[in-house]
This record gives structure tokens, sequence and C-alpha cells, in this order.
């Protein structure tokens, strides 16, 4: 059985991937398991999947996609046949954009044939969160929230609230980042981005476990920081 997963709360986990740190989450329920982003190719996908079945022995039967960059995405090769969520917007973007997709995966250290297989057979979003929408997972739930945008202009995060004494749990994307400084690339939307925190801390609270994209979990005053740095970095203050 895979040992690299960390538990955040009951039911709950994430793994660092190897190659770019990006964060992938497991929320379990009785009827299955819902995965937070899938890694950066194919295999990286499989073998999460393979995992999470080990670990929990539930089928995995819900994906949801933070946001649409290569290292969170293309990992979504490995599974076909499950439900899959993203930002409204992003199924297009992954639709129409799939050459320059690849293209920055390659250009990221992806071996260039891996980096092709995953886009050919990437699976897109089914369901389009436009506010807030609840997955269910029998005796679990999680919410998935459209909170960019921000680091994209399809930003998703996943609250999964504790249970059996354990903290609530926000799986932010990369809207934070504890490992480096927050990446805003040409697709972000930084003068968002404040506010965008601004949500994330009121859908979590105090007392929740902030998961980066990259990095180690972080508190609510660590996001607080980060938002604070971000308004004087964008001059948004």
């Amino acid at each position: 059985m895979e040992t690299d997963w960390e538990e955040l709360s009951p039911g709950v986990v994430r793994r660092r991937m190897p190659g770019w740190d990006e964060t992938v989450g497991a929320v379990a329920g009785e009827s299955g398991t819902l995965v937070v982003d899938t890694g950066a190719t194919l295999g990286d996908g499989a073998r999460v999947r393979r995992h999470l079945h080990e670990r929990f022995g539930l089928p995995v039967t819900h994906v949801a996609l933070t946001h649409p960059h290569f290292d969170h995405v293309l990992g979504a090769s490995a599974f076909a046949g499950v439900e899959v969520y993203g930002a409204v917007g992003i199924e297009d973007l992954l639709v129409h954009s799939k050459d320059e997709l690849r293209q920055d995966a390659v250009r990221h250290g992806v071996d260039p044939r891996e980096a092709a297989e995953a886009v050919d057979v990437l699976v897109h979003p089914h369901h389009r969160v436009a506010g807030e929408l609840t997955v269910r997972l029998g005796g679990r739930e999680a919410l998935l929230a459209n909170v960019g945008p921000a680091h994209t202009a399809h930003d998703l995060a996943v609250v999964v609230p504790g249970v059996l004494g354990g903290p609530d749990v926000v799986f932010c994307g990369d809207l934070v980042e504890e490992s480096g400084e927050p990446q805003a690339g040409p697709d972000s939307h930084p003068v968002h981005w404040p506010a965008a925190l601004d949500r994330l801390l009121a859908l979590g609270g105090e007392d929740a476990r902030y998961v980066p994209g990259h990095g180690a979990v972080v508190d609510a005053a660590f996001v607080r920081a980060q938002r604070d740095a971000l308004a004087e970095r964008f001059g948004t203050a």
C-alpha cells in the first residue's frame, strides 16, 4: 500500500507529488472517494487511483480540478468513468487549449510523449461549478466553491467539514502556496486574488487546515498573511 499520503482529518488525505510538488488530495465516504487534482501525467493519475483504492477499499467516484494547469489536470486522463468537476469555463479552456497545455507541460519537464498521451485522452469536467456545489459521498460531504478568478480564471476550492473531532480541511489549489511565492502567470487575475483568499478564509474559518497547491499544510494566519502580501505586491491593498 502507498505510504506517502498525509492524513489531514479522518478520511481526508493528501500527497505531495514528486517532480512539481503539486498536491493531490482525497476525501473518502461510504460510497466512494473524491480526488482533488490528479497530478501531471497519465501515470501519476493511474497511481493515485490505485493507491486510494488500496487505502480506502473504495472506487474513485468524483474528481475536482482546482485549476487548469498541467501539473493539476493531466492525470485526469486516468479517471475515465468518474464524475469530474471544475469551475465554469475550465472545460472550454481544456478543449480549445490542448496544444498550449502540452507545450507548457513539456517546457516544465514532462516527457513529450507522456504529455502528448495525457492531452490526447484528457477527461474534461462534466459538471461546471458557478457558485457552490455539494458532493455527497455517503456519510461524507465536500463543498466545491468557485472562488476565482485569481490564480487563473477558473479557481475551485474544496472544503471538507471535519468529522470525529477532526478539523475542517480546505484544498486551495494554487491560490495558496507554501513552498514558494504564489505564481502569477499570464492567465492570472491578480487584482481579484486577495478577495479570493478572503473567500477561502470565510469558507474555512480560523481553525481549518488549509492545503496549498504546493508545499506544507498551513493555517488561517498564513493565508491571511499571503493575502496581505499579494495585495501589496499587486497594489490592491
